[in-house]
């Protein structure tokens, strides 16, 4: 569903993503981790269509972001770390504003905004001007205004920023309901434990390159059977100019 072939993105001298390829299957839930600098949130914007990549492609649902970028963003939705907002609209205004964006049928509208309203504890700021939302509660509209046209790729950066205990478990059940229906979920975050608990497969990013990529148990396998995901990370990306001059 999510699909790159030598993906490069340069900006000037500095190699932001570096020869990234990937293949990520329907329905598949994918953890994107590096540390800081590594390229996770440019390779996220080139998957979302908001960068150009300087070599290489990336295509969504089969369709190639450069050639058909409209059909590749019908089936996404992109999920910033730091939520974007119309801050003269209400709640309920900027729910009907993303529904008409995507085309859903404006009678079924109404009826989507109050189950995710409901479900992201939303209810209370339906008449609220986004501009007055708390940052935690601006991060569940977001999040709330990109399953109202049930996408069927979910393009996420650090969701759970600013999300307390209670709306950070809803929150990691709604994207495991939404995977285990079919849909593809790329999330980057530099919450390991998230990570852990979520993800069917996992890539690691350092330097712009790929340096590891598996599932958890394929993961401690080549980390000397470290156990947990910190270890491992930390294990990998320690280690990660080796491996970069090696690959």
């Amino acid at each position: 569903m999510i699909q790159t072939r030598n993906l490069t993105k340069c900006f000037g001298d500095l190699t932001a993503v570096d020869d990234l390829t990937l293949d990520i299957a329907p329905g598949e839930l994918f953890a994107f981790l590096g540390p800081n600098a590594a390229g996770k949130t440019t390779t996220i914007k080139l998957l979302a269509g908001l960068l150009r990549p300087t070599a290489g492609s990336c295509s969504i649902g089969g369709h190639d972001l450069q050639r058909e970028p409209e059909a590749a963003r019908r089936l996404l939705a992109y999920i910033p770390d730091f939520p974007f907002l119309y801050e003269k609209l209400t709640c309920a205004e900027f729910m009907r504003f993303t529904g008409e964006m995507f085309e859903v049928d404006p009678a079924e509208i109404p009826t989507r905004t109050g189950a995710l309203f409901e479900r992201f504890g939303l209810d209370a700021y339906r008449h609220e001007l986004t501009e007055n939302l708390s940052h935690g509660t601006r991060q569940r509209l977001v999040i709330a205004s990109a399953l109202l046209h049930d996408p069927k790729v979910l393009i996420i950066d650090e969701p759970m920023v600013g999300l307390d205990p209670m709306h950070t478990r809803i929150v990691k059940d709604a994207l495991k309901e939404r995977s285990r229906a079919g849909a593809t979920i790329f999330l980057s975050t530099h919450q390991l434990a998230v990570a852990e608990e979520l993800a069917d497969r996992i890539g690691i990013i350092g330097h712009g390159r790929l340096i590891a990529i598996g599932t958890l148990d394929e993961l401690r396998r080549q980390t000397s059977g470290a156990q947990e995901l910190e270890s491992i990370f930390i294990s990998l990306t320690e280690g990660e100019a080796d491996l970069a001059a090696r690959g």
